[in-house]
């Protein structure tokens, strides 16, 4: 170990490690002809009671880049249902998990990678990935975890100097290699691989650890039973809860299959995704999604089918009946979660439950209706609000109104009344209050695919880097007020 580097230095658990190989696979990183840091997040080093300032690039590169000074680096098995159908030949293919670390809040973290070679699991991949795709990784994470949603995130970014093929980039293309900093790699298929073995012994081995480590209120119960469910209960949770922020900033994921969920409700491994432009739940971010499986529009019952998917492995250790019943009431939590982020967009935290249901209705019928971008209209209401519009309807939208295509009329008259109807149902004081749950609650910037094309295109063209940090620290900074 090189002592002098402090991200070497950190205190490494075997957690994952010690529940012995029949999880994972122990692998080497690829040695790459090129070493330069295009991204380290100076948040996440603090979070891990380190000073940005003695943590160097090079430090960066030593650990990151070059993969020096600690082993074993664990590719983890998995299996997974992909566009519906079981797939038993997955696993990590151009990752592993390079170890896990406490922060200074005393939960656990994991370091995983993306782009650092060969494993038994690339099925005739070279491993790699592009550096157009670490950009955009290190993009969907940082915009998503300021915009409050439970995402992994980037931890760096180091561009490698190979030349890639790929049928979805123009090529060759550069190389990169990234590394995520996230809860846990533990993903839904890593429990569907094992009853796929047919090993009850190892789920419940595994689910103990799980529990252990994410779940631990779930010690409160002595009886392995009630803990188990405990514990699927709040994934249940969680996931519906990570449903409702996905939909909630416009966020399309693309590839929802089960081996990518993580079993702490986490959001992680960005592919082709996009936050939508216009409100439509039809909307596809994967152009290899012909039918339009995991839209937008789609994702909680997506989440939702993928925890029923998740049974059948758990059914090998606990009773069937009794997971539909802690699945059952999903739906109905999404729906409350969703509400509730939505009403914030909206600028009310509270609102008497037939006027919620009413506006955010009327909300989404206005924006299914009109020529208008969902991040647009949000943001107009931000910047256009005024505490007068609870006393004269007639100024809510005045000069939206008046500059409208006749056929958007009447639906945002319709919207107008309702709105003013929630204004007039709040005090006088908690209309003040309202400007600043909208400022909180919408961004000025929103990484729609053309931002991330402008960027790209100067890094390909002239290695210039400088629009793509400018972006990020919009989008790290999204709202009112909250500018580095």
């Amino acid at each position: 170990m090189t002592a002098a580097n402090p991200l070497l230095a950190l205190d490494y658990l075997p957690a994952l490690e010690s529940l012995g190989d029949d999880y994972y696979d122990i692998v080497a990183a690829a040695e790459f002809k090129q070493h330069i840091l295009r991204f380290r997040n100076n948040e996440l080093v603090r979070q891990l009671g380190l000073d940005p300032a003695t943590v160097s690039d090079d430090h960066f590169i030593e650990a990151f880049g070059k993969f020096q000074g600690r082993e074993p680096f664990l590719a983890l098995r998995y299996h997974g249902y992909q566009f519906g159908e079981y797939n038993p030949f997955l696993g990590d293919g151009r990752g592993f998990l390079y170890g896990q670390v406490r922060g200074t809040n005393g939960n656990l973290y994991d370091f995983g990678t993306k782009g650092s070679g060969t494993t038994p699991y690339s099925r005739g991949g070279d491993g790699m990935l592009t550096l157009k795709g670490g950009v955009r990784e290190v993009l969907a994470s940082e915009a998503l975890h300021a915009l409050g949603v439970n995402t992994s995130r980037a931890f760096s970014l180091v561009e490698t100097g190979e030349a890639l093929w790929r049928g979805d980039e123009p090529s060759p293309t550069r190389s990169s290699v990234l590394v995520r900093f996230s809860q846990s790699h533990i993903r839904f298929g890593t429990f569907e691989r094992l009853e796929y073995l047919n090993r009850p012994d190892l789920i419940a081995k595994l689910l103990e650890h799980v529990i252990d480590l994410y779940y631990p209120e779930a010690r409160l119960f002595t009886d392995a039973q009630e803990r188990y469910l405990h514990f699927y209960g709040e994934l249940c949770d969680r996931v519906a809860r990570l449903a409702a922020q996905w939909m909630s900033v416009g966020f399309c994921h693309a590839v929802l299959n089960t081996d990518n969920m993580s079993i702490t409700g986490e959001s992680f491994d960005y592919g082709p995704y996009a936050f939508i432009d216009r409100y439509d739940p039809r909307f596809t971010a994967a152009y290899f999604d012909y039918g339009g499986r995991y839209s937008y529009g789609n994702q909680p019952i997506i989440c939702q089918m993928n925890l029923k998917a998740l049974q059948k492995p758990l059914k090998l250790v606990m009773p069937d009946a009794d997971l539909e019943a802690v699945l059952a009431p999903f739906k109905d939590r999404y729906e409350a979660y969703y509400q509730q982020r939505m009403l914030q967009k909206l600028g009310f935290n509270n609102l008497e439950p037939e006027l919620a249901t009413a506006l955010i209705s009327q909300t989404l019928d206005l924006l299914n209706a009109v020529e208008v971008g969902y991040h647009d209209f949000f943001l107009s209401l931000t910047q256009q609000f005024s505490p007068a519009w609870g006393s004269d309807v007639g100024q809510i939208f005045s000069a939206t109104l008046r500059a409208s295509d006749p056929a958007a009329v009447p639906p945002l008259e319709a919207w107008r009344q309702t709105y003013h109807r929630c204004l007039q149902s709040v005090s006088p004081e908690p209309i003040e209050t309202i400007a600043s749950v909208l400022q909180k609650n919408n961004p000025q910037t929103v990484l729609l695919r053309p931002e991330i094309e402008a960027i790209w295109e100067p890094i390909a063209a002239e290695d210039d880097w400088q629009p793509f940090h400018d972006l990020l620290n919009k989008i790290q900074h999204p709202f009112w007020g909250s500018e580095a």
